[in-house]
């Protein structure tokens, strides 16, 4: 009789106990060890298993859009605000009003609000050009003050820039290019600048990397991402462009139908407070945080201090207006010029 007890109490348990075990997908679109960072700190405060895998911005988007019927991922943290606005005018995300929200920069409200709160931003990043002195040096190339120097035919095959269909960063240079310049005059310089281009590769990071190697000479990046490489000790300049320069609103969406619902929630609360925001330097994270008590990194580019365009995020993170400038980058760029 004991006996049967036992095995109807270890029955009775062990689906309690599963059941009771909360889960967690994410989706990061940061650097990987800032993604885990994140995890880690999640799991280790929260009790939850969190399974995480890492994609750039594009590419996440499209995870996202392709299990719109059956979602696996269940938060959508980091990535340039242009996809996630995207998501969210396309219906893929959750209408979600963070109790925090007081507590964000101002810009990170607006990001939120343009979305519909389907999204918020949690950091600000800007973009630049970082340049190898070694490799310019060794070529008695002068290193880049502004956009159009990159036209110069000094940098014939010098030049990296990720492909904006699959980069967020890429698709925010592309971006910033035509605010700053009109379209018709970004495109005639992405023309020029694309000669000097050795490859577009997938992910935004990239082309820094290759320049901190030596690879390549000239990088076309986020500022933030850059700075990892100099902070490393990488001979890595980082020019703020003398004409002006975009940034980005570095964004978290709740994913529509999430299965884990509440987890995603806490997760989203956990990514919007200071102390944790405070805590992505120790990933050598150098990006602006959208807390107001957050502690900026010392490294950190200021927004305050270089010369930025009025980015008109709602515009150019609309489906149509994205859609329209990849197909014409992918004819007239990408078509033309390097791989």
């Amino acid at each position: 009789m004991k006996s049967g007890l036992a095995v109807l109490a270890v029955a009775l348990c062990t689906p309690l106990t599963a059941a009771a075990e909360e889960k967690l997908s994410i989706l990061c679109s940061a650097d990987m060890e800032w993604c885990q960072l994140m995890k880690k700190q999640f799991e280790a405060e929260s009790k939850v298993r969190v399974s995480m895998i890492r994609k750039s911005a594009g590419e996440a988007y499209a995870k996202i859009r392709a299990e719109a019927a059956n979602p696996k991922t269940d938060i959508w943290w980091a990535g340039t605000g242009d996809t996630h606005l995207q998501a969210a005018a396309d219906g893929l995300t959750e209408v979600y009003r963070s109790p925090s929200a007081p507590k964000q920069k101002p810009w990170a409200q607006k990001q939120a609000a343009a979305s519909g709160y389907r999204t918020t931003g949690i950091y600000l990043g800007i973009m630049g050009i970082g340049y190898n002195e070694a490799v310019l040096r060794s070529k008695k190339i002068a290193p880049p003050k502004c956009w159009k120097d990159l036209a110069s035919p000094a940098y014939r095959g010098e030049i990296e820039m990720a492909n904006p269909n699959s980069s967020g960063a890429a698709y925010n240079a592309l971006s910033t290019l035509v605010q700053l310049f009109g379209e018709e005059q970004a495109f005639a310089f992405l023309a020029q600048m694309g000669r000097n281009v050795s490859k577009y590769p997938n992910a935004g990071v990239a082309p820094g990397e290759d320049v901190g190697r030596g690879e390549a000479g000239v990088a076309i990046g986020f500022m933030h991402d850059l700075m990892k490489l100099t902070v490393a000790g990488l001979p890595v300049k980082i020019v703020a462009p003398c004409e002006g320069t975009g940034y980005e609103i570095g964004s978290m969406s709740i994913v529509k139908g999430a299965r884990n619902m509440a987890a995603a929630r806490k997760f989203y609360e956990f990514a919007l407070r200071a102390d944790v925001q405070s805590q992505a330097v120790k990933a050598m994270a150098f990006q602006v945080p959208s807390n107001v008590d957050a502690a900026t990194p010392p490294n950190a580019p200021r927004l305050e201090n270089i010369k930025t365009i009025d980015a008109d995020f709602a515009k150019y993170g609309a489906s149509d207006t994205r859609k329209r400038l990849l197909q014409r980058w992918s004819n007239q760029i990408y078509g033309a010029g390097a791989r």
